[in-house]
C-alpha cells in the first residue's frame, strides 16, 4: 500500500497544482490589463492631439484656395503702373489689404525669402549663373511669393537660384 501512496504522490506532483495555475493566469490577466489601460490613455492622447491639430490647419485648404485671388489682385494693383488717383485701383488695393488681413487673422504669414535658398520653404524652378556679387545657392529672384499656415508651409515659395559649384 505505501507503494501506491507514493505513486499518488508522484502523479500529483506531475500534475500541476490548480492554485499555482489560477495564480499564473491571474497574473497574467493583471499583465494584459496594464497593457490594455497603457493603450487606452495612448488613444486618448493621440485624439486629443488629432483634434486640436484638426482645429489648428483645418482652414489649410481654405486658405490655400485664396491664395491665387490674394495674387491676382496684386497683379491687378502692378498693372495700374502705380496710378494711385484711380478709384478702381483703390477699389483693389483696400480689397487686397482686406483679404491678406483675413489672412493672417486665420495664421497665413508671408515666407520672407532671404538671400540663401531654403529647400523646406521654397521651390527652385530655374537656376542662373552666379551674377557679380552674389553667391551661389543663393535667390536671385522670387517669382511666386510663398505662405505659411501656422508652422506649416501652405504654398513654397517659387524662386530663380544662382547655380551652386
Amino acid at each position: 500500500m505505501t507503494d501506491d501512496a507514493g505513486d499518488e504522490a508522484v502523479e500529483q506532483d506531475e500534475e500541476s497544482d490548480p492554485i499555482e495555475d489560477l495564480g499564473a493566469r491571474v497574473a497574467e490577466l493583471e499583465k494584459e490589463l496594464q497593457y490594455s489601460a497603457a493603450e487606452m490613455v495612448n488613444v486618448r492622447q493621440r485624439a486629443a492631439r488629432e483634434r486640436s491639430e484638426a482645429m489648428r490647419y483645418g482652414g489649410m485648404s481654405m486658405a490655400l484656395r485664396m491664395l491665387p485671388l490674394v495674387d491676382s489682385l496684386e497683379k491687378a494693383l502692378e498693372a495700374t503702373n502705380g496710378d494711385d488717383s484711380d478709384a478702381l485701383s483703390e477699389g483693389v488695393r483696400l480689397t487686397l489689404g482686406g483679404a491678406k488681413a483675413a489672412l493672417e487673422a486665420e495664421g497665413v504669414s508671408q515666407i520672407e525669402v532671404e538671400s540663401a535658398f531654403d529647400p523646406t520653404m521654397m521651390e527652385a524652378i530655374a537656376t542662373v549663373p552666379v551674377p557679380e556679387g552674389s553667391e551661389p545657392g543663393s535667390v536671385i529672384e522670387v517669382i511666386e511669393v510663398g505662405y505659411m499656415y501656422h508652422d506649416r508651409v501652405l504654398r513654397a515659395a517659387r524662386v530663380i537660384v544662382a547655380e551652386g559649384e
